[in-house]
């Protein structure tokens, strides 16, 4: 068994038994739907995956963990608004808003990764703020922005884009009803996985390539790549681009799954989750595999999903359970934030 855990890893190993421990508790103690329940675990791993995904290329470059990727999302959210202002439905503008989202990622990428190169050494602390300000600035452009479509737009004043709007009539849960097919009383969500597993399969094979093996070397050892002859700023400009268009990308995908485009502050703390997503899968500041990603998405996404159902149903069956209604809620902050605090504090591979 130690052995096992050693080849695994301590963190993966603790949160699958973890994970595993909560579905058994389900079953058999609550009166729970375990298949919508399971349902809900593979629907949130498909639609955070992406953003996970989009961590990879920063790292492999040298860049670090991305903190900066709300700027992505900034870049795929404008790109949605643009095809839903024009009316542009289903998969036209689901892809519509992929394609616009992702050359408007690459030109901001192209930006922020020249503003890394003059911070080198402080990749991160500055990607949280370039984060943190794309989300601040994005904020005025969404009330300023000239909408036409009256679905977009505050109902008093009819200026400005709402908080939240809602995808029902334009690519709602397009992908995840792609070739699904049930389970019990949930579904699988075929086209989602399969939309995430090519895009993981797709980076795989460019970081197999000549270019991703020079991007992979010049993060991994910068004077011998320089001595190989690889220009190690355009490849960490790479990295930081490719992250960037990734997280325009994940953006999109994630609110066609959500069934809303969330604006304002929404995208602001969503770095964290998902850099712990990945550093849970077993990755570190400058090694990241695409096995990470689809083993820390799922295993962080799952635990939960399934934890704060589970603590709503057990509250409910005690006795005085209503004195203790936002309990759920405070225990959703503590896992997921305590989840995050100790992924961040690592610094060593599970």
């Amino acid at each position: 068994m130690m052995g096992l855990m050693e080849r695994i890893g301590w963190t993966r190993g603790i949160l699958a038994i973890f994970l595993v421990g909560l579905w058994f508790v389900t079953i058999v103690a609550t009166d729970l739907d375990f298949s919508i329940l399971f349902s809900d675990c593979l629907v949130r791993t498909g639609m955070n995956g992406i953003l996970v995904l989009a961590l990879v290329p920063a790292v492999r470059g040298g860049v670090g963990l991305n903190f900066g990727i709300p700027l992505g999302m900034i870049c795929g959210l404008l790109g949605t608004i643009v095809f839903m202002d024009a009316g542009i439905r289903g998969p036209s503008g689901l892809f519509g808003s992929m394609v616009l989202g992702g050359a408007i990622g690459a030109l901001a990428g192209w930006a922020y990764s020249r503003l890394l190169e003059a911070v080198k050494g402080q990749e991160m602390m500055v990607g949280i703020y370039v984060g943190f300000g794309a989300v601040a600035g994005a904020s005025i452009l969404w009330l300023v922005y000239p909408a036409q479509n009256q679905e977009l737009v505050w109902p008093l004043g009819g200026e400005g884009l709402r908080n939240t709007l809602v995808l029902e009539g334009y690519f709602k849960q397009l992908l995840d009803r792609f070739w699904s097919f049930p389970i019990g009383s949930g579904f699988f969500p075929t086209g989602l996985l399969a939309f995430w597993l090519l895009l993981c399969l797709l980076v795989g094979l460019f970081l197999r390539t000549r270019v991703g093996l020079a991007l992979s070397t010049a993060g991994a050892n910068p004077r011998f790549a320089e001595s190989s002859g690889i220009n190690v700023r355009a490849m960490r400009s790479l990295g930081v681009i490719l992250s960037t268009v990734l997280g325009a990308i994940g953006i999109v995908v994630f609110s066609q799954s959500y069934g809303f485009v969330q604006l304002y502050k929404a995208p602001l703390l969503m770095a964290f989750p998902t850099v712990a997503a990945l550093l849970i899968g077993g990755a570190t500041v400058r090694v990241a595999k695409i096995s990470h990603v689809i083993v820390g998405t799922f295993l962080f996404q799952s635990v939960l999903t399934t934890s704060l159902p589970l603590v709503n149903d057990l509250i409910q069956q005690a006795e005085g359970g209503e004195a203790y209604a936002n309990i759920p809620e405070i225990a959703r902050l503590i896992i997921s934030n305590g989840i995050i605090l100790y992924a961040l504090t690592r610094k060593e591979r599970a």
